[in-house]
């Protein structure tokens, strides 16, 4: 499974390197990002883990604010 990731992660960036990205692909990247941080601070810090899956929701809410 890493190798798949791997040899994608190389095809977007020989392909897409100079393309921007659209409103839609930042979001979701934000969301993702938050979501990855929610989950690595759910066992030291469940407080913030809360913020960050807050702010996560909101841009969830964003997200599928400009899809509809």
């Amino acid at each position: 499974m890493l190798d798949v990731t791997i040899v994608v992660f190389k095809s977007k960036t020989m392909f897409g390197l100079f393309k921007k990205k659209s409103p839609v692909e930042k979001l979701q990247d934000e969301y993702k990002k938050l979501m990855e941080e929610s989950y690595k601070l759910s066992t030291s810090d469940r407080k913030a883990s809360d913020l960050k899956r807050a702010e996560a929701d909101e841009v969830l809410k964003q997200l599928e604010a400009i899809q509809s």
